[in-house]
């Protein structure tokens, strides 16, 4: 009996129709989140801003005990970040998976993608095993027990294989995907805020008062900048060193318009140049890289183009117009 229904599942699922109405059924719950992801990330500011707030408490304790330890003479390392616990740091402890899988910019990476904390590289560790273990078994399951396609055994090896492999660089790319759309959306929004940051420094207002009030103001446009200025205003406030907040600011963006006022703000603070005639000079070259990747993207739209309408207008504009001759054609 158990034989028999399995085969009636697998030929159901193997069937065209099957097939298609499942694909449609996640395209259309794809386009139903992506519709909808706006309208309800109404809280999602809210919930940055209290993981900044972590931060700060975590850097105001990492202080206190580095002053604690000067006080006393004693040696101790600073606060740790966040354990995670559970089952995935077990396995990451037990196998040992953060010198196999070591990589030494991984917190770099992580920081980009906005990802702070020991949690998330305990997650990635963990992806980076199972993945290709998941994906190797259902690859492996589906070509045969499931559907063969008839291709031969080697074939079905090698593509179970190449599934795998797949899983394995598969952590690496989301990674890197969250950290380049986090990248543009911090740059179509930091020429404003160095606007604004200059006319704060400007009015009187201190560095660190400056980048609190263009966190709160910059928001609506950009969340993820907004939190990175909510975080170098903490760590300006609690490091002993303010180069290594702008340094931290710049590593976490990773953009060569960043790194520049960044620098800037270094030198600044370093020879006691003036800041509003830095920020003035920051802001105009941030407006025209903007203004240049703007104009790039415009000048590349006639090329991608091209193949869309090949594809989908000119077969329509045939129709249109040689439609009529036909059937009159057809009709004498």
């Amino acid at each position: 009996m158990f034989g028999i229904g399995f085969e009636e599942i697998r030929e159901f699922l193997v069937t065209p129709e099957t097939l298609i109405m499942l694909i449609a059924g996640i395209a259309v719950f794809a386009t139903i989140i992506t519709l909808t992801s706006p309208l309800m990330g109404g809280g999602d500011l809210d919930k940055r801003i209290k993981s900044v707030q972590n931060r700060r408490e975590e850097l105001r304790r990492r202080s206190r005990e580095a002053l604690e330890a000067e006080a006393n003479g004693s040696n101790r390392s600073s606060i740790r970040g966040e354990e995670a616990r559970g089952m995935m740091r077990k396995v990451v402890d037990s196998l040992n998976l953060q010198k196999a899988f070591e990589d030494p910019a991984l917190q770099d990476k992580l920081g980009q993608a906005g990802l702070r904390g020991n949690r998330p590289a305990v997650a990635f560790y963990f992806a980076r095993l199972a993945s290709p273990i998941v994906l190797l078994a259902g690859a492996l399951f589906y070509f045969f027990m499931v559907n063969d396609h008839g291709l031969p055994t080697i074939t079905r090896y090698c593509f179970s294989l190449a599934l795998g492999i797949l899983g394995y660089y598969a952590p690496n790319v989301y990674i890197s995907n969250i950290a380049q759309k986090r990248q543009q959306s911090i740059m179509l929004a930091f020429p404003d805020s160095l606007d604004l940051l200059l006319i704060c420094v400007e009015a009187g207002m201190s560095i660190e008062a400056a980048f609190h009030k263009v966190s709160t103001e910059i928001g609506s446009q950009s969340i993820e900048l907004a939190e990175e200025l909510s975080l170098t205003t903490a760590e300006l406030a609690y490091l002993q060193d303010r180069r290594i907040a702008y340094e931290n600011l710049a590593k976490r963006a990773n953009h060569p318009g960043v790194k520049a006022v960044c620098t800037s703000l270094i030198q600044a603070e370093r020879y006691g140049t003036p800041l509003g005639q830095a920020l003035r000079v920051m802001a105009k070259e941030n407006r025209d890289m903007r203004l240049a990747a703007a104009e790039k993207k415009a000048a590349a739209l006639p090329a991608q183009l091209t193949v869309p309408m090949i594809v989908f207008f000119l077969p329509v504009l045939f129709v249109v117009i040689l439609g009529p001759a036909i059937i009159r054609f057809n009709s004498l």
